[in-house]
């Protein structure tokens, strides 16, 4: 009986959204066809089963240390203080300032195994420790950008050139979004730690491919969403009859324009529309139990990571395609002990909460979860200042989880120095091709042409799915 009750206050915010919509669908859902593009996807995909149908791309913005995460290096250990050989380092792009001595610089913590796969993890990662049979690490990650915003755009979109389309956006373009009222690409950003890196609106572009598949930013705190809100003294039938009849007009034009961006702004106009009833719903998390609260260690509207965790659940059960979270602060050229407790303290339990949420309610099959920066850290340093490590692309850790991912497994392997990957290397292309082929789309026959080339997320260059971490 307890089960069938339901108090006043979700009563009466549950039939507001539910006549919302029926209001909205009156006004501008029946009167036409839905715009191509707006929640399904390319016609053929997926090309083959899916095992997963969801993404949450974890960021870790600045590039996490892998040599104090998931790559113990006991010779690196054994040479701490030591210059670093010359063999490592002569030709190579290094972030450090030219002609300054660089020492070796040994694992300023300890590594334990753990759970049955007997995964390595740091002791900054005490709750990662707790799921270590749940992920797959992959410690021979290799990018081509040493700076960090180049080295974004690389990891969004496979590329250094601006202006491509961002995974998220490729995403949601071949596969749509199972949401009708929420978008199919979320991001939401977190900052706590060293020397927050600016992160642009563009790495959630969609490029070339209509503007309708870029990501949209949800703010943590405040307004969810930047001008959605209705006009003060503003109704939702006047809101509704605005919107059909700016469509109507845009519509009417199109018939001649045929232009796919007009089809966009159409599509913008009623996803607003609907978003005024279902983002409020998705940001109030009152009905949430307590334990749940204290599993993330969520406080919401504060902005967190650990907040951003749970409405990542939350976005995931709404049907999103495809949810990205920045927590900026993960730059430690100095003080890097301070600062691995700072970021790890502020994300590493949330992260766990999320992937046992999600396992807990059945989700973790279906849902793809990946975890990294947009590099690495080098096994050097400069010797000025605390002990920190600077910008490295040639080897670095990332971990995948859920649909389809072989939990407790390893794959690859960088020196002895952690410097360069040389066991099983994965480019970020292969990151992408993996994890479109995880989403049941198969990288080689996904393309868009454009400016005479069929352009794909995964490149023209020689691209693989990493089969050794699936399951």
């Amino acid at each position: 009986m307890n089960e069938q009750k339901i108090n006043r206050r979700t009563f009466l915010q549950r039939s507001g959204l539910n006549l919302g919509t029926a209001a909205l669908a009156s006004l501008i859902g029946a009167e036409r066809p839905k715009v191509l593009g707006s929640t399904t996807g390319v016609p053929g995909l997926p090309h083959h089963f899916a095992r997963a149908k969801r993404v949450i791309f974890l960021c870790m913005a600045g590039g996490p240390s892998h040599l104090e995460t998931f790559d113990y290096k006991p010779t690196l250990a054994a040479l701490d203080g030591k210059p670093m050989p010359d063999s490592y380092t002569k030709g190579q792009p290094i972030a450090q300032l030219q002609g300054t001595a660089l020492k070796c610089q040994g694992p300023l913590t300890q590594f334990k195994r753990y759970g049955q796969s007997g995964q390595l993890v740091s002791d900054f990662l005490p709750w990662h420790a707790k799921m270590a049979d749940e992920i797959a690490v992959v410690r021979s990650m290799v990018t081509e950008q040493i700076n960090h915003d180049p080295a974004h755009t690389f990891m969004n979109t496979g590329t250094g050139i601006s202006g491509r389309p961002s995974m998220g956006s490729w995403i949601n373009y071949g596969l749509g979004s199972e949401s009708s009222d929420l978008p199919g690409f979320v991001v939401l950003t977190s900052v706590g730690g060293r020397n927050p890196q600016p992160i642009a609106s563009r790495q959630w572009s969609s490029g070339f491919l209509p503007s309708r598949y870029q990501g949209v930013e949800f703010q943590a705190s405040g307004d969810p969403v930047n001008y959605v809100k209705s006009p003060k003294n503003v109704t939702t039938l006047q809101q509704g009859k605005l919107v059909k009849t700016i469509n109507q007009l845009n519509m009417h034009r199109n018939r001649r324009l045929q232009d796919p961006e007009v089809e966009t702004r159409v599509a913008a106009y009623e996803m607003a529309f609907r978003m005024q009833m279902s983002v409020p719903e998705l940001m109030d998390v009152s009905g949430e139990p307590e334990h749940i609260l204290e599993m993330y260690g969520a406080n919401p509207g504060d902005g967190s990571y650990a907040s951003n965790c749970l409405l990542a659940r939350r976005l995931a059960e709404r049907g999103v395609r495809f949810i990205q979270l920045y927590h900026r602060g993960w730059d430690h050229h100095g003080d890097l002990v301070k600062y691995m407790n700072t970021c790890c303290g502020l994300t590493d339990k949330p992260t766990w909460a999320l992937l046992t949420d999600l396992k807990q309610r059945g989700m973790l099959d279906d849902t793809l979860i990946v975890w990294g920066g947009e590099f690495g850290r080098t096994p050097m340093y400069q010797g000025k200042g605390g002990p920190g490590r600077d910008h490295h692309i040639k080897g670095f850790s990332m971990w995948l989880a859920g649909g389809g991912v072989k939990g407790g497994s390893q794959y690859g392997a960088t020196d002895d120095l952690g410097y360069h990957a040389v066991e099983d290397i994965v480019h970020v292309r292969d990151l992408h091709a993996t994890m479109l082929h995880l989403l049941g789309i198969d990288h080689r026959h996904f393309s868009v042409p454009f400016q005479g080339l069929d352009m794909r997320l995964t490149g023209v260059e020689s691209s693989r799915v990493v089969n050794g971490i699936l399951s």
